[in-house]
C-alpha cells in the first residue's frame, strides 16, 4: 500500500500531536509558577478565572480526546479510506483544537456554551465524519 497519497493527513496528525505538546508545556510552566505548587497536582480551588487551571483543563481536554481520534484516522489510514477525506477531517479535527485551546486560554468563562465549546464541536463533528467514513468503507 502506498501511503504516501496520505501525507496530507500524516502533517494534520503531527499538528494534533505537536499541538499536545505544546499545551503539555503551557500546562506545566503555568502550574510551577503558582504558590506552593505541588508537580501533578492542581490546587482544587482554582477556576476558571485562573489561567493554570484553563492550562491545565485544556491539556485535560485534549487527552479526553485524542486516543478516539487518534484510533480513528490510523483506522481510516490503514483501510484506506479516501485520503482527500481523511486528511480533510485530520486537519478540521487539528484546527478545531487549536481554536479551542486559544479560546480557553483568553476567555475566563463558566458559561456554557462558552465560545471554546463550538470548536469542540466542530472536532467532534470531524471525528464522527471520520467514523461514518471508516463504517461505510468496512460495510462497502
Amino acid at each position: 500500500m502506498d501511503f504516501t497519497v496520505y501525507d496530507l493527513a500524516f502533517s494534520g496528525l503531527l499538528v494534533v500531536l505537536l499541538t499536545l505538546v505544546g499545551q503539555s508545556f503551557v500546562a506545566n510552566i503555568s502550574k510551577s509558577r503558582l504558590p506552593n505548587h505541588i508537580p501533578g497536582k492542581i490546587d482544587p480551588s482554582l477556576g476558571h478565572e485562573s489561567f493554570a487551571y484553563r492550562a491545565n483543563r485544556t491539556m485535560e481536554n485534549s487527552l479526553e480526546n485524542i486516543s478516539v481520534f487518534l484510533g480513528s484516522a490510523f483506522l481510516a489510514i490503514l483501510i484506506n479510506v479516501d485520503p482527500f477525506w481523511t486528511a480533510l477531517t485530520v486537519w478540521v479535527y487539528a484546527l478545531a483544537r487549536i481554536i479551542h485551546m486559544i479560546l480557553y486560554y483568553l476567555i475566563a468563562t463558566e458559561k456554557n456554551p462558552s465560545p471554546r465549546s463550538y470548536f469542540y464541536l466542530l472536532g467532534l463533528f470531524a471525528n464522527i465524519l471520520l467514523l461514518i467514513l471508516i463504517f461505510i468503507k468496512l460495510v462497502d
